[in-house]
Parts: structure tokens; C-alpha cells; sequence
């Protein structure tokens, strides 16, 4: 299987790109952001790569980074999730966006995605939300206040604390105070925060 390409890069297409290593041209499919994100035709690129086999053709799908790579095989763990409407996700929402949408069991953000309609929204922020990455205390306060330099209130970090201290796993605790957040506000104390966490992990 072939894991990374590295070489040239001749043609960008609207979903796929020709990578030119040592003479050969390799067609590899890729997400929107992935192909804004490549160099100019003519200039090195290297691309993590994933392989599907299938019984009439193989498909090469190219990465800049890791994060992306992973998301991509997540997603299609989803039922009705393939490897195209995978691609249409990471291209319209960064690997952040698609954490915090599914913390928050936001469909809407989800459906964005082209291919991707309201029920199957609901099915992958439901199916991921014990999957997704854990967040950290500074992603997950970025998610909320909208800005990626912002950081966890102290009394949610430590509500999300008590609530794994309760014996609840650490992804829905975070994604059960980033909602009791975003209602209560910013000055919320740590023990309305633990409170409303709870109710929300009793829905």
C-alpha cells in the first residue's frame, strides 16, 4: 500500500491532482482545502496518502497533514459516509470546526458539507461524539468563544473535571460543559457549570 507520495506537482484539478514522482503521475483525490492549500504547479509537495482497494479500481486519497488523514478514515466509519462526502466534510469544515460540531451535536455546521443532509448530519455527530479526538482545555475554548487563541474558563475546566471525577468519559464531560457554557456565559461558577453538565449528560 502506498502510505506517502512525494514529488511534483503537474496538474490541480477540482477534486484531484496529479502528483509527478520520479517520471510517474499519480491521480490522487483530495479534499477543497487540500488542493487550495498545494503549491503552485511545478513546485515539490509531499502528501500523506490513503489507499482504497476496491474490486474495480484503486483509489489514492492525498493529506498535508495527519490530523486530516485521520479524520477521513473517522468519518467514513459513519454509515453512508464514503470517501467522497468524507472529502466534501474536510473540505468545508477544518478539523476544529468538525470537533466542536460534533461536542456540540451541531447538525447544521455539519450539513454544510455538500453531500451531507440533515438526517446524515445527525447520524455523524451522534456516532463520532465517543470517537471524535479529545479536545484540549485550549481547543475546546477556542470552539466556544469562537476564536483559537481564547482558553477555557478556570471554573469549566475544572467542572469538566469534577464531571470525569463522576465517572464520565472524558469526550462527553467536554462536550457536556462547552454546552453548559455556551448558555450560562463566560462568568459562569464551577458548580453551576457541574450542574448543568449533569443535565445535560442525563438527555
Amino acid at each position: 500500500m502506498i502510505g506517502k507520495l512525494k514529488g511534483v506537482v503537474d496538474e490541480v484539478g477540482e477534486e484531484e491532482l496529479i502528483l509527478d514522482v520520479g517520471g510517474v503521475g499519480y491521480l490522487v483525490a483530495a479534499s477543497a482545502r487540500t488542493l487550495r492549500a498545494l503549491p503552485a504547479v511545478g513546485q515539490p509537495a509531499a502528501l500523506l496518502i490513503e489507499t482504497q482497494v476496491r474490486e474495480d479500481a484503486i483509489r489514492l486519497y492525498g493529506f498535508l497533514t495527519a490530523s486530516e488523514r485521520d479524520w477521513f478514515r473517522l468519518l467514513q466509519s459513519v454509515q453512508g459516509v464514503g470517501a467522497k462526502v468524507a472529502l466534501g466534510v474536510l473540505g468545508t469544515l477544518p478539523g476544529d470546526a468538525i470537533s466542536a460540531a460534533i461536542a456540540h451535536q451541531d447538525k447544521a455546521a455539519m450539513a454544510r458539507a455538500p453531500g451531507v443532509g440533515p438526517k446524515l448530519a445527525a447520524r455523524i455527530v451522534h456516532e463520532l461524539k465517543d470517537k471524535a479526538p479529545v479536545y484540549g482545555i485550549a481547543d475546546l475554548g477556542g470552539a466556544i468563544a469562537g476564536e483559537a487563541a481564547s482558553t477555557l474558563p478556570k471554573a469549566a475546566a475544572d467542572a469538566t473535571l469534577a464531571l470525569v471525577g463522576l465517572g464520565y468519559g472524558r469526550p462527553q464531560a467536554l462536550a457536556a460543559v462547552s454546552r453548559a457554557l455556551a448558555a450560562l456565559g463566560a462568568e459562569a461558577s464551577t458548580a453551576a457549570l457541574i450542574k448543568a453538565g449533569l443535565k445535560e449528560l442525563a438527555q
